[in-house]
């Protein structure tokens, strides 16, 4: 059966211990981290952090890493020493998988297709590192002006990349034509069927980001959250759910709207 988890970025400034203990109260499945929730790397620390979840039974099921690959070429070193440094945190947390984005377009660029190739080659670095490893790297679709905005797009990055431990964590509301991404606030974009995006990407999913924006009645109003989970569970998918808030009201309370609404979707199936 699927499993809930929940994402520390739902709570802005907050501490992986603090979010931890949040995710148990809570009674969530996973705890999700962001970088900027880690107080440290150094290992005396991670031990502390580890031990906590371990004792509230809290699996960590990725960590996400805000890298750019659309930065200019000679800064991707960075970008993949950052990448490589939290595949390296992964393993000792015994955490499977980072989540990275891929490129996002610069303002004057004039040539996007100039921007895969460095990409792609990053991609690659960073997966065979991750695959020495045993962590698994997952590619997140997203909206906010970056190269992978729709399911052909990001079907394009795994297949040129074309490496075992590179996958995908698939976000069912940062793909173009969703009512929340970028740009077309609660109604969908004519031009697009974010749908059709998850239903082309979901067989490659390792992990499912669930974005909830209007979760105040109980009910998700912006995605059809019943047709999403028909599309995962026709290509077999039995992975954790992870809950992202991006409303505007206490993100706590919609946290627990949002388990409550996806814990009998989930029974039902």
């Amino acid at each position: 059966m699927m499993k809930l988890g929940t994402m520390s970025l739902n709570l802005r400034n907050v501490t992986a211990t603090e979010f931890a203990r949040l995710v148990y109260e809570l009674g969530f499945d996973v705890i999700e981290l962001h970088t900027s929730a880690f107080e440290s790397t150094d290992v005396g620390y991670l031990r502390e952090l580890k031990m906590g979840l371990m004792k509230k039974g809290l699996p960590l099921g990725y960590i996400g890493i805000s890298n750019d690959f659309g930065r200019p070429v000679d800064e991707h070193p960075e970008q993949i020493a950052l990448i490589k440094k939290w595949i390296d945190v992964a393993d000792f947390m015994s955490c499977p998988l980072v989540r990275v984005f891929g490129a996002y377009i610069p303002e004057d660029c004039e040539d996007e297709e100039a921007l895969w190739s460095p990409m792609i080659a990053g991609f690659q670095e960073v997966a065979d590192y991750g695959y020495e490893k045993g962590i698994f790297v997952g590619l997140q679709n997203h909206n906010h002006n970056n190269v992978t905005r729709t399911g052909d797009d990001l079907l394009r990055a795994l297949r040129e990349t074309d490496r075992p431990y590179f996958t995908h964590v698939l976000d069912t509301g940062q793909y173009a034509g969703s009512p929340g991404a970028s740009g077309h606030r609660e109604s969908s974009h004519p031009d697009y069927d974010c749908y059709d995006s998850i239903a082309k990407t979901a067989p490659y999913a390792v992990y499912v980001r669930t974005k909830f924006y209007r979760i105040d009645s109980g009910v998700e109003e912006w995605l059809d959250y019943p047709r999403i989970l028909d599309i995962l569970v026709e290509v077999g998918y039995n992975g954790t759910l992870s809950i992202v808030y991006e409303g505007e009201s206490n993100a706590i309370d919609s946290m627990q709207k949002a388990a409550n609404y996806l814990r009998p979707l989930i029974n039902a199936l």
